[in-house]
């Protein structure tokens, strides 16, 4: 279950009602959860405790969709799908590899994501804009002037900024996911230390590892 409460239709304001409707109906996600993509839908619901985080979460979104924006949505969704694979969230990850799909992505890039730097289907700005992922995300926008270069050969400023926005926000969102064990993330934590079998003592087990 989510670690921070979930807000029931009773308790929502106005501008989060309209959130419900849309993806719940008129069903209270609180009591009978389910969204037509398959998550519970914990994320609305949780976040839904702040409204105007809430407000600014929707806001984001509708940014990043924007007719506006200068960004090419497939770009958009390498960034964005990459970060959550990156931050391990599978509920970033899992519901962007739909979008990606949508927007247009074949299935070979999409699944070829995980260890994309291995493959051949990414065309030359594809690679840049996952590798620059990549420093954003795990060198903590330690960008390297070979990628960043690598960018500005296909890429306007405005491009870029976009892309660097969106990408550090759905990180944030894949971060927050985790923290509060949100949809596909609420997941126990597997990195626990395994019980020696019984009567096994600690000068045993050392034996054992350094053998």
């Amino acid at each position: 279950m989510p670690r921070l409460k979930q807000v029931p239709r009773s308790e929502a304001t106005p501008e989060i009602l309209e959130i419900y409707d849309h993806y719940f109906g008129d069903r209270d996600p609180v009591a009978e959860p389910g969204t037509s993509t398959g998550t519970p839908g914990h994320w609305w619901t949780v976040t839904a405790v702040a409204p105007e985080i809430f407000n600014h979460i929707l806001a984001g979104m509708v940014l990043h969709s924007s007719p506006d924006r200068k960004l090419d949505e497939q770009l958009r969704e390498l960034g964005m799908t990459r970060a959550g694979y990156l931050v391990g969230s599978k509920f970033v990850f899992s519901q962007h590899c739909k979008v990606a799909r949508h927007v247009g992505l074949s299935e070979e890039k999409v699944s070829a994501l995980p260890a994309w730097s291995l493959a051949t289907c990414y065309s030359p700005i594809e690679r840049a804009v996952l590798a620059y992922t990549d420093e954003l995300v795990l060198s903590r926008g330690r960008v390297s002037d070979v990628t960043f270069d690598s960018l500005r050969e296909s890429l306007s400023d405005e491009e870029i900024m976009e892309f660097t926005y969106v990408t550090l926000t759905y990180t944030m969102h894949a971060t927050i996911s985790r923290a509060f064990r949100l949809e596909y993330d609420d997941i126990d934590e597997h990195v626990v230390e395994i019980p020696s079998p019984t009567g096994q003592d600690s000068e045993n087990v050392m034996q054992g590892v350094n053998e």
